[in-house]
């Protein structure tokens, strides 16, 4: 019974090979040719000679043109002479105190563990930083600073006094 069984099979794996067979020569295959790869010329870059965007040259000149504008926020500060605690930005400064010296108040400020005494109307930060009110415990500024879209704008900030940890 086995044997008549695959004599069966056998007799269908002929046909399937032969259908085979003449489906792989009746099949023509459509390829299409690649396309040969574009030719690739270098250019040299031309850059190198021009001005960083990003350098201190070209933000100075930026800065003296916005300066040069007769409403601009920048234009009396550009004019004016700099002040030691300008070199710093405000959040390497930390307010340790306050006194009171002939009525006038000051804030004691800690900037590279050195103390410096600012007043009222003194300068600090590098963002044009004003000071306009002392307290006990802060000292508020006004900066000028560029927005989003590249205009230059007043914003407050404080520095808070800092308590030692024990």
């Amino acid at each position: 019974m086995t044997s008549i069984a695959l004599a069966a099979c056998t007799g269908e794996d002929e046909d399937l090979s032969a259908w085979m067979e003449q489906q792989r020569r009746d099949v023509k295959p459509n390829v299409q040719p690649l396309t040969p790869p574009k030719k690739f010329d270098p250019a040299p870059y031309a850059g190198a000679q021009s001005v960083d965007p990003f350098s201190n040259q070209k933000l100075s000149v930026a800065l003296k043109q916005e300066a040069r504008q007769p409403n601009s926020l920048l234009a009396s500060e550009m004019n004016r002479r700099k002040e030691p605690l300008e070199a710093y930005p405000t959040d390497s400064m930390s307010m340790v105190g306050s006194v009171t010296r002939s009525g006038q108040q000051y804030a004691l400020l800690r900037v590279d563990n050195l103390l410096y005494q600012v007043k009222l109307g003194d300068y600090l930060g590098q963002n044009y930083g004003k000071v306009t009110r002392i307290t006990e415990t802060e000292v508020a500024l006004r900066e000028i600073v560029q927005d989003a879209a590249g205009e230059w704008i007043e914003r407050t900030s404080t520095l808070q006094l800092q308590e030692k940890a024990r």
